[in-house]
C-alpha cells in the first residue's frame, strides 16, 4: 500500500537527519514497471564491487546493507504499482559501533527512473519532489513607500524580497524648482517599479507550477504597473486580480490574501481558513459544537457526533497498540516519550507495535461519515491550532 505524503514528509524529516562517516548509507528506487529481479541481481553487483572496499568498517557497512535489501528483495514478486524505495545504512552514532537500519516503503506517487546511489547521506530529492506543494500562487504588494514579493505555497506565505524604495513624499522642500522636484520623484518611482518587475518576472517565471499572481497595496500604483512593461507577457497572462489594501510590503501579503478569497475560492488555504475560522468561532462562543483535545476527540468520534475531525500536520502524538505475554491488550493515543516501560499488570516486557495516527483518524472519522481535513502548522490560524493540541472537531450535535 502506498504511504501517504504526510507519512512521506515525517519520514523524510527523520532521514535527512542521517549521517554515515563515509560513503556507506544506501538508496535505491525502482521505478514502477521495473523488473525487480533486475535489482535484485544489481544488489549482488553492487555487493560484489563493495567487497573491493579498502576501508574495513564502510566495506562491513555496507556489505551489511545491500544484505538487509537483498533480504528484503526476496519477497517481491514484481514492482509495487508506485514502485519501490529502500534506503539502509549504518545509524549508529557510536564510533566503530554497527547498527544497520533499513526503511522500504512504497511512495505516494510513482517512480520514474532508477536509481543506486551510495554516499553520506541518503537521496532524498526524489521524495521531496513528491510532497512539494503544487498549489502556488505569485504575490506582489507595493505603494511608493515598500514593496514584498512573496509566493503563497499552499498555505504558507513566503516571503522572497522587501525593498524600500527612494521614493520622495509628494511636496518638495525648498531649493528646486516644484517642476524639477516632479521629474526626480517620477524617475525614482520609475526606477522602483522596474526594479518591482524585474525581479518578480525572473522569480514567478521560474516557477513552473504557478497558478497565478495577486497584486495589491493601497493607492493607484499597482494599477499604473499593471498597465505598463513591468512584468513579461507571459506573466500578465496570469494576473488574477488586483486588490486594494490598508497596507503595503511585507504588512500587506496576509491581508492580501484575505481579501482575495473571490480569486483563492479552490485554493487550500482559504479552505482551511474558513475551516478554522468556523471552529474558532464556536470555541469563542462556547456553544459546545467543538471539541479538541485527543480524549474528548476520541469520545466524540465513538458517539458519532463528529461533522469535521480536523488534525495538524505536527500532531505530537502516535497510535500504538500494546500486548503483553500476560494478556494485557491496550490502543493508546500519547506521545511515544510517554509509553509505558512496562506492562502495567505484570510489570513484564511490553509489545508494542506503532500505527499511523492520521490513518488511524481517517478511518475512525469516515467510519463515522464524518469528514477528515489535515490543518497545516504554516499560517497563524494553524499555530494556534496546534497549540491547542493539534487535533479537533466541528460536530453536528452537543454532547
Amino acid at each position: 500500500m502506498p504511504m501517504t505524503k504526510i507519512e512521506l514528509k515525517k519520514l523524510i524529516k527523520k532521514l535527512e537527519k542521517i549521517r554515515g562517516r563515509h560513503t556507506e548509507l544506501v538508496s535505491i528506487y525502482v521505478p514502477s514497471g521495473y523488473n525487480i529481479h533486475e535489482i535484485n541481481t544489481l544488489v549482488k553487483q553492487e555487493g560484489g564491487t563493495a567487497s573491493n572496499i579498502k576501508s574495513k568498517t564502510t566495506r562491513k557497512n555496507v556489505l551489511s546493507a545491500l544484505a538487509k535489501i537483498e533480504q528484503r528483495l526476496k519477497h517481491y514478486k514484481r514492482t509495487p504499482e508506485n514502485g519501490v524505495v529502500f534506503f539502509s545504512g549504518n545509524i549508529s552514532e557510536k564510533e566503530g559501533m554497527q547498527d544497520i537500519e533499513l526503511w522500504e516503503f512504497e511512495p505516494p506517487e510513482p517512480i520514474k527512473f532508477r536509481t543506486y546511489r551510495c554516499d553520506q547521506t541518503f537521496i532524498l530529492e526524489p521524495l521531496r519532489d513528491q510532497i512539494r506543494e503544487k498549489e502556488i500562487y505569485g504575490l506582489i504588494t507595493f505603494d511608493t513607500n515598500n514593496a514584498a514579493i512573496a509566493f503563497l505555497r499552499g498555505k504558507a506565505i513566503l516571503v522572497k524580497k522587501t525593498m524600500d524604495s527612494l521614493v520622495p513624499g509628494k511636496t518638495g522642500k525648498g531649493g528646486q524648482s516644484a517642476a524639477r522636484y516632479s521629474r526626480v520623484r517620477s524617475g525614482l518611482l520609475l526606477s522602483f517599479m522596474k526594479q518591482v518587475g524585474e525581479f518578480s518576472t525572473k522569480l514567478f517565471s521560474e516557477e513552473k507550477d504557478l497558478k497565478g499572481i495577486i497584486i495589491g497595496g493601497p493607492g493607484p500604483l499597482k494599477e499604473r504597473f499593471l498597465e505598463e512593461d513591468f512584468l513579461s507577457e507571459a506573466l500578465k497572462k496570469k494576473i488574477l486580480g488586483v486588490k486594494d489594501l490598508g497596507y503595503s510590503g511585507e504588512e500587506g501579503l496576509t491581508e492580501l490574501v484575505e481579501r482575495s478569497d473571490d480569486l483563492l475560492k479552490e485554493a487550500s488555504v482559504m479552505k482551511e481558513k474558513k475551516l478554522l475560522k468556523d471552529f474558532l468561532e464556536h470555541l469563542k462562543k462556547d456553544d459546545g459544537l467543538v471539541s479538541y483535545g485527543v480524549f474528548e476527540v476520541e469520545k466524540a468520534l465513538n458517539l458519532g457526533a463528529v461533522e469535521t475531525l480536523m488534525v495538524s500536520e505536527e500532531f505530537p502524538m502516535e497510535h500504538y497498540i500494546i500486548n503483553c505475554s500476560c494478556g494485557l491488550k491496550l490502543e493508546k493515543t500519547m506521545k511515544k516519550e510517554n509509553l509505558p516501560k512496562e506492562c502495567p499488570e505484570c510489570g513484564g516486557k511490553l509489545d508494542i507495535e506503532e500505527a499511523d495516527i492520521f490513518e488511524q483518524l481517517e478511518d475512525k472519522a469516515d467510519q463515522m461519515g464524518g469528514n477528515y481535513e489535515i490543518i497545516s502548522a504554516d499560517t497563524p490560524e494553524g499555530a494556534q491550532f496546534l497549540q491547542l493540541g493539534g487535533i479537533g472537531a466541528i460536530l453536528r450535535f452537543r454532547i
